[in-house]
């Protein structure tokens, strides 16, 4: 599913905001997906919350750098 998520996010690339170049949204979506381990692992004695955190810190992140 995610291999899927990433190939679609590629194929509509330039509708979402990524055309600012593939070095500032692979930047971006990088810091996204850190932020989001931090709160995994901050989180971890707690999973389902920490599963929660870190899935809704992506869809948010990754939202963001999409319409900004």
């Amino acid at each position: 599913m995610r291999i899927t998520w990433f190939a679609w996010l590629a194929q509509h690339a330039d509708e979402y905001g990524y055309s600012d170049g593939p070095l500032r949204a692979t930047i971006g979506t990088v810091a996204v997906l850190v932020t989001a381990a931090l709160l995994w692992f901050a989180l971890h004695r707690h999973r389902p919350a920490a599963m929660a955190a870190a899935g809704l810190t992506c869809a948010l992140g990754v939202g963001w750098l999409a319409f900004h």
